[in-house]
């Protein structure tokens, strides 16, 4: 194993670095995990260098490929955002009944479509300046969400491992809204300090590149070092990530058929080694 797991396990403080780095290759994930940060001030925001702004104006879902999949640190603000959702969610602006025209199609029912709008998640309005998202492993500030995209089995490794790891509850809810998966699943994670899972969304799906049936994780920023140490605790214990079938499989999800007489593995014997050796060179 390339990482040092026992090494982690025992340290006290962990950097982000080593977070991005044990979640990545531990848990097997196809893309990085992106720290997010929302700017409450506005030269704070200005101040903050980023790698890469938008060129055109973009959903939050194509900004967060800058960090998912490219490794880029970027920020954006509402001039920013093509996504009308987003900017909702992100409290840049007031609920409308324009917007509610969009939602319809969801109910085919005008308002109830208003009802489930007014339901999702939002920041207050106007107080947002900005926000950044960065490769966890690179992140250079506390990130005040961990977004992730992961197929389900992955998802259900992670938190498990926070349940395990900050013991705040033995069983976990999620917020699911009609629409705004990503930017409100992260907003709903902020505002109620909570992990939270959803499937994607139109958007997500057609713009995010998440095509290959996964679906959105979130994690508080203040939790992820819980959930890394809790991570490289098992490891060090069991000996690997995966909790299926006998605990300590490398792989989340060895045994595809659970304790399936058929999908197991057992050690060769040193002699029959040596008796196939010796009859190859007859």
């Amino acid at each position: 194993m390339l990482l040092n797991v026992k090494g982690l396990s025992e340290k006290e403080q962990l950097t982000y670095s080593e977070m991005g780095e044990a979640l990545e290759y531990l848990y097997k994930l196809d893309y990085h995990p992106v720290a997010v940060k929302f700017f409450w001030n506005r030269e704070e925001y200005d101040n903050f260098q980023a790698e890469k702004l938008p060129g055109p104006k973009m959903t939050v879902c194509q900004i967060a490929l800058a960090a998912r999949m490219n490794d880029y640190i970027i920020k954006a603000d509402e001039e920013n955002l093509l996504c009308g959702n987003a900017k909702t969610c992100l409290g840049f602006r007031e609920a409308s009944d324009e917007e509610v025209e969009g939602h319809v199609k969801y109910t085919a029912d005008w308002d109830w479509a208003k009802e489930c709008l007014l339901a999702k998640p939002m920041l207050p309005v106007g107080q947002l300046k900005g926000f950044a998202m960065a490769p966890l492993h690179k992140s250079p500030y506390e990130p005040d969400v961990v977004f992730m995209v992961v197929n389900p089995l992955q998802a259900y490794h992670i938190l498990n491992d926070y349940i395990g790891g900050t013991k705040s509850s033995p069983t976990l809810q999620f917020n699911h809204t009609v629409n705004s998966a990503v930017c409100g699943g992260m907003v709903w994670s902020y505002k109620e300090e909570k992990p939270n899972m959803n499937t994607m969304c139109a958007g997500s799906y057609t713009s995010g590149k998440t095509e290959k049936g996964e679906v959105n994780l979130y994690i508080p920023g203040k939790d992820i070092a819980a959930v890394v140490k809790q991570l490289a605790r098992r490891i060090a214990n069991y000996g690997g990530a995966s909790m299926i079938g006998s605990p300590g499989q490398e792989w989340p999800g060895l045994h595809v058929c659970k304790k399936c007489p058929m999908v197991k593995y057992k050690d060769a014997q040193p002699s029959t080694l040596v008796q196939l050796r010796a009859t190859s060179e007859v």
